[in-house]
């Protein structure tokens, strides 16, 4: 962990962000407000703030933005950190571009073949290299703290899983979990929003917190659903196709879009 990237005192901030103006970014899902800070002559930056809890993820983002940086992946550099034991607050510089859910400047098709080259780029990095550990064994376990902590949503679920329980989706995750683990590093929450892009092409990857080495089915099967929600079910195969999946299993994408419900 470098120097700025240590936790500041409570309060020290608020004076780096004197001047910023401060704008409510709504787009994510995150449990984290975002906000875009802009003023003339400084670049612009985002400010993420969560309560402090069991279950925060802000540490956890700066963390993998730092390894990925250093993996010599295009992500945002953490410039500060806080925390005052009320609340966290993770510092990070801007991209250029806009979230390849609204690049509109962009075809949806060359939209979803960037997400697949981003997704590519990051499954080819060297597991042993990566120290986060998103394994089904260990996301099993914290989906089931977080049930058992009430912080599911269960009127968030898909649409299919509507009206059943937290209880019953964790019983069929048990029940369904697949043998085998096709392991690479993975972004974790790989929707279309937490991909940037600009005219130039990819800028970088967004909203970390949940990367990690995972079954590459983590990504593939958020990514379908969301170029599904965005721009419809015929672009999910030119993202296969550009991606170099041949042969989809069906099985494990419903299980690890079932694995999401839980966060």
């Amino acid at each position: 962990m470098s120097q700025q990237d240590q936790p500041l005192p409570a309060g020290a901030l608020d004076a780096r962000l004197a001047g910023y103006r401060f704008e409510r970014d709504a787009l994510g899902r995150s449990a984290a407000n975002v906000f875009r800070l802009e003023a003339g002559g400084l670049p612009t930056l985002y400010l993420k703030v969560e309560e402090a809890g069991a279950f925060g993820e802000l540490a956890d983002e700066a963390a993998r933005l730092d390894w990925l940086k250093a993996s010599g992946l295009p992500c945002p550099e953490v410039i500060a950190r806080e925390s005052d034991g009320g609340r966290n607050r993770l510092l990070i510089s801007a991209l250029p571009g806009a979230d390849l859910a609204s690049a509109s400047t962009l075809t949806p098709l060359l939209r979803v073949e960037l997400l697949a080259a981003a997704l590519l780029e990051l499954h080819r990095l060297p597991i042993a290299s990566c120290p986060f550990d998103h394994r089904l064994e260990k996301r099993m376990a914290v989906a089931k703290a977080r049930m058992q902590a009430g912080i599911i949503d269960e009127t968030d679920f898909d649409e299919t899983r509507l009206g059943k329980s937290a209880e019953a989706l964790f019983a069929e995750l048990e029940s369904r979990r697949p043998g085998r683990e096709d392991l690479v590093v993975t972004h974790g929450d790989a929707c279309l929003p937490n991909f940037i892009a600009c005219e130039d092409g990819f800028s970088g990857y967004i909203d970390c917190s949940r990367l990690g080495v995972a079954d590459r089915y983590q990504d593939i099967a958020l990514a379908c659903r969301s170029i599904t929600y965005n721009f419809g079910e015929a672009l999910v195969q030119p993202f296969l196709d550009r991606y170099g999946l041949t042969a989809l299993d069906p099985a494990k994408l419903d299980y690890f879009q079932l694995l999401d419900e839980f966060f």
